[in-house]
């Protein structure tokens, strides 16, 4: 998920609010509507400002591209702005920003998704646009190459000057191996060069269509109008040409897994620490949500006061949940000096063993909780963010009271029920992927203490190493 997870995930260091202004949260009325060629549609009136949003998810993402092809969608995506119907890149773009509109595309693992807002009286060229991507993109070649060359120098530079960035693409890879979630969404230099034009346009048939797309529109319309507009626009579409399969859920990592990426000469070791967590319908997500915010999701979480703080070994350290249809990962990632970097790893690993053992104490649980549903509330406030939601609620097959339950789940948590969490769903120190970006030579030895290590050069021109070794239990005792 999308913008529904970082409305729900997010944490950041501003706005706090009351716990109880969180608890109102409640999504507006809608009308839910299924047309013969199986578009879903979503429109919830919200007439406070003259703004639309549209949010329209086509199920699919970087989990239906080859193997080989990874950044197959993310390219098909990015081509879906660059011209369509009767305009060119430059027309369509100038059709939006005309009307001081905004549309745009992008991949994920399970989705391309478009998302847009515009003023209430230009919803016809709304329509029209969005309509005019889906149906009938231009996908020109001169885009796609230049879109592919973008990508592919994206990730040369982060491997000059953007090492943080890439350690989550690394770290997925070593935990999901050939599984779809270790895919990188906008590919590696390998998958890119692998893909042409002709690939583009098959995956275009092949995965976009009527029977796997919803569009959620929210804001200031008529619904028995909009409803009209988008039935006369999409109700024609064909299905994509293939079927979509469902993705099997990864099984969690048994002992240890060590990749080390060789920068030589760097003079920071970035890390990543991940095993298999749980799924978007995880029953008990508010109580994850508490658990993560207090371990590593805020400033003054347990990692960064420890690891920034207290110590000084880094400028951040932070954990993470991924939640897709079948679990994703959760992960602990920071950076620090190539010396310190046994440190670091170690006091995080010691860290995540003492959280799983004592877990939480009251005063921080309810800290958290202000903390999350002060957060909340703001984040489903405008038109486009209500399409977002909708969107991403009929993706996932969640009702409403994902959103409107989750305020008084997350007041009604108690400390016990954390704890069970926490011993559930965060991993053992010894079942973990360990990735470890840095200067090789300098840490090669210590990092066999972790497990057995596979090494790659960061010039690979994949996120996976060439050949993995099994995973066995962990050597250190951290």
């Amino acid at each position: 998920m999308k913008s529904l997870c970082r409305a729900l995930l997010c944490v950041t260091l501003c706005g706090l609010a009351g716990a109880s202004f969180g608890q109102d949260v409640r999504l507006p009325e809608r009308t839910r509507v299924v047309l013969d060629n199986g578009v879903t549609l979503v429109l919830a009136e919200k007439h406070e400002v003259p703004l639309i949003g549209v949010e329209a998810v086509l199920e699919g993402g970087a989990i239906t591209d080859p193997g080989s092809q990874a950044g197959l969608s993310a390219l098909l995506a990015g081509l879906l702005e660059k011209g369509a119907g009767t305009r060119d890149a430059a027309a369509f773009a100038e059709a939006v920003a005309a009307v001081g509109g905004t549309l745009s595309a992008g991949a994920d693992l399970e989705a391309i998704t478009v998302s847009g807002e515009f003023m209430s009286r230009d919803a016809d060229l709304m329509v029209e646009l969005l309509a005019d991507m889906l149906q009938r993109p231009a996908l020109a070649e001169d885009e796609f190459d230049k879109l592919k060359n973008r990508a592919a120098e994206f990730i040369r530079a982060a491997k000059d000057s953007n090492l943080g960035a890439l350690v989550p693409l690394y770290g997925r890879a070593l935990l999901f191996g050939q599984h779809a979630y270790g895919r990188p969404v906008s590919g590696s230099e390998a998958s890119l060069a692998a893909i042409r034009h002709a690939d583009v346009q098959r995956h275009y048939e092949a995965q976009l269509g009527a029977d796997r797309l919803v569009i959620a529109v929210a804001g200031d319309f008529d619904t028995a109008a909009m409803q009209a507009k988008l039935t006369d626009a999409f109700a024609g579409w064909r299905a994509a040409a293939q079927p979509l399969h469902e993705v099997p859920p990864p099984a969690p990592l048994t002992g240890r897994r060590v990749l080390l990426v060789d920068k030589p000469g760097a003079t920071q070791t970035y890390f990543w620490l991940g095993n298999v967590g749980v799924a978007v319908t995880y029953p008990q997500r508010a109580e994850l949500d508490i658990a993560n915010t207090v371990f590593g999701g805020r400033f003054t979480s347990i990692l960064n006061n420890a690891l920034r703080i207290e110590s000084g070994l880094t400028y951040g350290a932070f954990s993470s949940l991924s939640r897709h249809a079948a679990p994703g990962s959760l992960a602990i990632y920071s950076f620090t000096e190539t010396a310190s970097t046994m440190a670091a790893v170690d006091m995080a690993l010691d860290l995540l063993g003492a959280f799983r053992t004592s877990g939480i104490d009251a005063a921080q649980v309810t800290s958290a909780k202000n903390y999350i549903l002060g957060q909340f509330a703001p984040r489903l406030e405008t038109a486009a963010q209500l399409a977002g939601a909708f969107a991403e609620l009929e993706q996932y097959g969640l009702g409403t009271d994902y959103i409107d339950g989750y305020g008084p789940a997350v007041a009604a948590a108690e400390a016990a029920s954390i704890n069970a969490v926490i011993a559930e769903v965060y991993p053992v120190p010894a079942d973990l992927a360990i990735v470890l970006l840095g200067d090789a030579e300098k840490m090669r030895d210590a990092a066999a203490g972790y497990g057995p290590v596979v090494e790659m050069p960061i010039t690979e021109p994949r996120f996976k190493a060439p050949a993995a070794e099994p995973a066995v239990a962990g050597q250190r005792s951290k």
